[in-house]
């Protein structure tokens, strides 16, 4: 009986098929496709968990050092890693990992395999371990602990030859027998590229994925720490969502496999597109989630002119919603400031957001419904209708075998007022259901509130209205095999209230005028318009740039660059002022190091503000397009900061 239309003859179904089973063994479900791992079960139960960026960049305000950083430079004032973790607590956030690495080589724990680490620093007098303090006040708050420790290092005279790999490896070695057990150790997809290198400034260009030789180093690093996961852009637990705005695809499948060879898990190189992690791979080869990762601040290191940018709890709110409530896990960068410690405008935001993930979770109005099934496995009470009410991810509705669609009546205790519904699979027996639909009783009569694809560990619906009703029907539309659900719950979140507008970044510019009208679009104030070309043609074009004349002279502080998210993305630059147009003064050149993973608006801080009537943006370098390896320019604004 696939569908029914009152609850009295869905009840005289169900005592009918009871009857002709009752006495009948039934087995449970046999799993589907591909599974997760115990480790992977525990990781995907944290829901979600903080990125700690902490190192010379804070000290230097980058967001990527070359590696020619002094080590006496890293030195907070007034350092407590309580307050981190209880700050990340606060936003109920379960766990901590820590760059204990980052691509400038400067390593936070006592290393013996470089100079290049904590103990050259003024903090403690070159006693400290900051990778021990964070582990211990984990340990101490209740929160799991774990590393990153990146691949690439720009400090190392090494790297690029088999011995860097080996004092890679060495490194990890330290970092996971050293600071107790880590639920995670993370690996940049970042490789390769211009750096200091023990003095020798060049650039040196490595197979990101047959240098390291990652499976055996993800050998050494499972039997050092056998109940991590390890994270990469191809894991191979877990996978990178693609994107580091905090926002994964719908769907986001659990299982995935990289593009490349089709019968290994080892993508060829430059096969990877990251686009794929987004929704994954419906019936893939590895049971490999997404981990989606943004910053509560543009950057991943703390910046002071960065203080009017710190997201909102509502914002928060929206990235959870995105992350968590697509069955990826959320991992939310926290970046403590030169004090050694999280910044009161953040530790206000963390907990904003902690206390409204408490309050809409402070009342599951599902509670004390009945529950009617289209069909039901047995009549054993491991696969009751009732199941999905106990809150507990592994206990399930289960179906007949050849029973792949099926609905569940939720008859509430009394009309609920409810904006969010909790879908949850038991992943232990594999992602098995494709299609859904949610409906609510209104008005004596079924409405469909929303429908959709993929509901693995966690799927959370939030309608774009509050919904009063008696009744929630839960439709499986379309399933790869029996229905295994485990939870249906409903809940209240607050509205979202508009994001804060950056008021230093509002300009006047309907008076500006470039040297070419063909630039007219990266300087009208609309970034849905944009300047883009192949770089030969720009060259020609705007030899020395894009020349933009203000009509009047301002202050500057600073200067702005929207990229162009699908190709032109521009990762090294200089910028110029002039007063007149002819003598010009070079006022910053560096380079956008994180635009091609977060391709957002790019923020360029004067040491020291300029007063000028003109500047000139110059395109030092940019990235190949993903889709043809060309190079274009692409600016879809470019501007001051006051």
């Amino acid at each position: 009986m696939k569908k029914f239309i009152g609850s009295s003859g869905l009840a005289l179904a169900m005592l009918i098929m009871g009857a002709s089973c009752s006495n009948a063994q039934v087995s449970a479900p046999a799993p589907y496709g591909v599974l997760p791992s115990t480790p992977q079960v525990e990781w995907q139960a944290m829901d979600m968990y903080a990125f700690v960026h902490f190192t010379v960049n804070t000290f230097t305000n980058k967001e990527w050092g070359y590696g020619d950083e002094d080590e006496k430079i890293f030195n907070p004032t007034n350092f407590n890693a309580d307050q981190i973790v209880s700050s990340i607590k606060a936003a109920g956030l379960t766990g901590l990992i820590l760059t204990c690495k980052h691509h400038d080589g400067f390593c936070l724990w006592p290393t013996r395999t470089t100079f290049h680490n904590i103990t050259k620093s003024p903090w403690k007098n070159g006693q400290g371990d900051m990778v021990k303090e964070f582990s211990a006040a984990c340990k101490k708050q209740g929160i799991k602990f774990g590393v990153y420790l990146s691949p690439w290092d720009r400090n190392n005279a090494a790297y690029g030859t088999q011995d860097y790999v080996r004092i890679y490896r060495e490194q990890l070695k330290e970092l996971l027998t050293n600071y107790g057990p880590v639920f995670e150790i993370w690996h940049d997809g970042a490789n390769g590229g211009d750096g200091y290198y023990g003095g020798a400034r060049k650039e040196v260009k490595i197979d990101r994925y047959s240098y390291y030789n990652w499976p055996e180093t993800w050998e050494l690093e499972k039997q050092l720490q056998p109940g991590a996961v390890i994270m990469s852009d191809i894991g191979p637990d877990v996978r990178w969502v693609g994107t580091e705005t905090g926002f994964s695809g719908d769907p986001c499948w659990a299982t995935y496999t990289p593009i490349g060879d089709k019968d290994s898990s080892n993508p060829a190189p430059g096969q990877v597109l990251y686009e794929l992690g987004l929704n994954g791979t419906r019936n893939g080869k590895q049971w490999m989630p997404a981990e989606t990762n943004f910053s509560i601040r543009p950057g991943w290191f703390y910046h002071a002119t960065e203080d009017n940018k710190v997201k909102t709890p509502e914002d928060l709110l929206n990235h959870y919603f995105a992350s968590v409530g697509h069955g990826t896990t959320m991992l939310l960068n926290v970046p403590p400031d030169q004090r050694g410690q999280v910044n009161e405008i953040d530790v206000a935001s963390l907990k904003g957001f902690g206390d409204i993930i408490k309050e809409m979770y402070r009342v599951n109005y599902a509670a004390g419904a009945t529950v009617e099934a289209s069909d039901v496995r047995s009549e054993d009470k491991a696969y009751a209708a009732a199941n999905v009410l106990d809150n507990d991810p592994y206990t399930y509705w289960g179906t007949k075998d050849d029973v792949h669609t099926g609905e569940l009546v939720l008859n509430l205790a009394g009309t609920k007022t409810f904006n969010v519904i909790r879908l949850r699979e038991n992943i232990k027996l594999g992602q098995r259901i494709d299609d859904w639909a949610v409906d609510v009783w209104e008005n004596n009569q079924w409405t469909t509130l929303k429908t959709g694809t993929a509901i693995g560990y966690c799927r959370l619906i939030r309608s774009d209205r509050m919904v009063t009703a008696s009744k929630v029907r839960i439709r499986i539309t379309k399933g790869a095999a029996s229905i295994c659900l485990s939870d249906v719950a409903l809940f209240k979140a607050p509205e979202v209230k508009t994001a804060t507008v950056n008021k230093d970044l509002i300009v006047d510019k309907t008076q500006w005028k470039s040297h070419d009208t063909k630039f007219s679009a990266a300087i009208d104030g609309d970034p849905t318009s944009a300047v883009q070309m192949d770089m030969s043609t720009f060259r020609k074009i705007a030899p020395k740039g894009v020349i933009v004349d203000m009509q009047f002279p301002a202050r500057i502080v600073g200067f702005n660059y929207v990229p162009v998210k699908d190709k032109g993305l521009v990762d090294k630059y200089k910028v110029y002022t002039s007063e007149d147009g002819k003598t010009w003064q070079l006022r910053k050149e560096g380079e956008f190091s994180n635009i091609k993973a977060n391709p957002i608006e790019q923020r360029i801080d004067l040491d020291k503000p300029v007063n000028a009537r003109y500047f000139r943006f110059e395109p030092v370098h940019v990235l190949p397009a993903a889709l043809d390896g060309k190079q274009y320019v692409g600016i879809a604004e470019v501007g001051i900061i006051k």
